[in-house]
């Protein structure tokens, strides 16, 4: 199974480099008021190569045969090294970046944006990873390993751990390329262990993890775009506010501008 880490361990290397320079800030002096403008997000092309290439390996496992076969390897080394293994613990690791960094900002450690502007951020990169990868799980309808269903490609957990491991490498790039490195490495803990599980092929996960880190880059992108339209008044210093609400057992967000 070296092979395996050794390949992952590479590609989550290239994505943190990658991530580096492609980051966004939407500047506010407060938890909740939303001020004027955003900057756009200043991306470069190299940042979306590696994803790119994942999804580009990932969806050529079907036609290639070298590829798909490399799938079959991996699986029969893992039969026959941990043929027992069985620890779903990237369940949780999946989701582990998001709340390192909820947890960085409540330890006094804040990223570039707001409590509102990122969660919105994350919210929408999980919407776009959610809706792009069960899309293409009825459409290619791959069989599990495990033989349990057939959507197998791509991997959803793997989606969700490196949509989350971009999301702090968003946030937090900017003051240590080590924040990058350890939302990374849980999601590479989780591509990993969805394999093990036998839950995912090879391709599988790979290809999870360029559409993760996809959603997330397309969130940082567009939320900027649509947000400035939103609250930005050329000819008023008046400000707009989201507000935390609850009714009827209903949670969600009041949204309060002046005019």
């Amino acid at each position: 199974m070296k092979k395996i880490l050794f390949t992952l361990l590479i590609l989550s290397s290239l994505s943190v480099q990658a991530q580096v320079k492609d980051t966004t800030k939407i500047d506010s002096s407060s938890l909740l008021a939303l001020p004027d403008t955003v900057r756009k997000l200043r991306s470069s092309l190299p940042a979306y190569i590696p994803p790119a290439v994942f999804i580009t390996y990932g969806v050529l496992s079907f036609p290639v045969k070298a590829i798909r076969n490399l799938d079959h390897s991996i699986y029969n080394d893992l039969i026959q090294d941990v043929p027992n293994f069985n620890y779903h613990i990237e369940n949780y690791f999946q989701y582990a970046p998001i709340v390192m960094v909820y947890g960085l900002n409540l330890a006094g450690i804040h990223g570039k944006n707001t409590f509102i502007d990122r969660t919105i951020l994350i919210g929408m990169s999980e919407g776009i990873m959610a809706l792009t990868t069960f899309s293409i799980k009825k459409i290619s309808h791959r069989l599990r390993p495990d033989g349990s269903n057939y959507y197998s490609f791509p991997s959803g957990h793997t989606g969700n751990a490196f949509a989350a491991a971009e999301f702090m490498a968003q946030e937090y790039s900017e003051k240590s390329i080590w924040y990058g490195i350890a939302g990374y490495s849980f999601a590479t803990a989780t591509a990993i262990l969805r394999v093990y599980n036998r839950d995912h092929w090879f391709s599988d996960i790979i290809a999870g993890a360029g559409f993760g880190i996809i959603s997330t880059k397309l969130a940082y992108l567009i939320y900027p775009l649509f947000r400035n339209k939103l609250f930005h008044d050329k000819h008023s210093d008046k400000t707009s506010i989201i507000m935390p609400s609850y009714s009827n057992g209903i949670a969600g967000f009041s949204f309060v501008k002046q005019l």
